[in-house]
């Protein structure tokens, strides 16, 4: 229930951002399909809208009577993307203790599962099976290959080739360039998340993603830019599906991250090079450990 009212905040303030006064407004089959969500969810959308009086609902006919203000929206921490909400419960999913490979995937099922509409999810699903850990089958099932050793190896390699390129770029940013600033503040983040850690080291995958994606963004490449998206969600829901020892695990890695922004911040690039592997070689051990030695088992078997 707690995803699908997520969800529903999203859409919800999705929708309203559009709405004129005296416009009137489609079926709900139609505002299904153009938010991407499930009917039942574009209902709740309506009822909400009713009863804020901001449209007048009369059987067929929806009205808007007034343009929805700020305070009739849902505040931004309580609402997420639609995409990040599939990729989300798709990554949980997969990555549960219970997935093997072989394993189906029903869109329709995981469409009604999520609230999102099946098409958001169907382009979801064909955009991730590129990357091979899931598979097209007939009737709108998908078959997961399984997350083997192998996939998690070959996963590390191109994100190493591709950090340390990004890393190397970082470091000859021209001084004014904004990054350096992000980069500031991200440290200032770290330094805020050891002074809590014994309550907040949870929160460290989601600084993990942000710090990357800062260094990728770096590299200008387009190709790093769009293959880092599946590196970075199969690294962060690994580290959070991956629980043991996760407080050491983090510890370091944030000691390791704080070493790394020193090294950029030096522009020194055999710094940045020892600093960026270091961290990486971590990172990929980390992965390594939490592949379930069932999954493996059974990938090699098969």
């Amino acid at each position: 229930m707690a995803r699908q009212n997520t969800l529903f905040k999203e859409a919800f303030n999705r929708y309203a951002a559009f709405l004129t006064p005296d416009a009137a407004l489609p079926s709900e089959p139609e505002i299904a399909a153009q938010l991407g969500i499930s009917r039942s969810t574009a209902r709740a959308i309506l009822m909400r809208l009713s009863d804020a009086g901001i449209i007048r609902w009369n059987k067929r006919q929806k009205i808007v009577l007034r343009q929805p203000t700020d305070a009739d929206l849902f505040p931004e921490e309580e609402t997420n993307s639609l995409h990040d909400i599939i990729e989300r419960q798709f990554m949980l999913r997969i990555l549960s203790d219970d997935a093997q490979p072989g394993m189906q995937i029903n869109e329709l099922e995981l469409a009604r599962e999520i609230g999102a509409g099946t098409t958001s999810v169907r382009e979801f699903l064909i955009r991730f099976s590129r990357f091979g850990l899931i598979e097209k089958r007939p009737n709108s099932h998908w078959i997961l290959k399984g997350f083997t050793r192998e996939f998690a190896l070959e996963l590390a390699d191109v994100r190493e080739m591709f950090e340390l390129h990004s890393a190397s770029e970082f470091g000859k940013l021209p001084a004014n360039h904004s990054a350096w600033t992000a980069l500031t503040a991200i440290k200032r983040e770290h330094q805020e998340l050891l002074d809590g850690f014994d309550e907040r080291y949870r929160d460290f995958s989601q600084l993990d993603e942000k710090f990357h994606l800062l260094i990728h963004g770096a590299s200008r490449n387009r190709f790093i830019a769009d293959f880092y998206d599946v590196i970075s969600i199969v690294f962060h829901y690994h580290y959070q599906w991956n629980k043991a020892m996760a407080r050491e695990r983090n510890s370091r890695a944030i000691a390791e991250h704080l070493d790394y922004i020193e090294a950029l911040q030096s522009r020194d690039n055999e710094r940045i090079d020892k600093a960026c592997r270091l961290h990486l070689s971590s990172a990929r051990q980390t992965l390594l450990q939490s592949i379930p030695q069932n999954t493996n088992e059974e990938a090699s078997d098969s």
